[in-house]
């Protein structure tokens, strides 16, 4: 366990990890914002583009992240 925690997948260890040794190998190319992991960066880049892939089969609205979609849909 790192700092006596426990984690269930390696990605979310090693990001754990690289948050303490304040590693962000993976910086943003539009704004140079730097992330740990490269999905966070992709993710990221969506303030950027204003993509939302994620939209609710109910009401349509679209969403950057999918969590945002996943509290949105609790509304319905």
């Amino acid at each position: 366990p790192a700092a006596g925690r426990t984690f269930n997948k390696p990605l979310t260890l090693l990001r754990h990890q690289r948050g303490q040794l304040g590693a962000t190998p993976f910086p943003c190319p539009e704004c140079g914002k730097a992330f740990a992991v490269a999905s966070r960066m992709v993710e990221h880049q969506r303030v950027h583009t204003g993509e939302r892939p994620f939209a609710c089969a109910v009401c349509g609205k679209a969403f950057a992240k999918s969590s945002n979609l996943v509290e949105h849909q609790t509304l319905h």
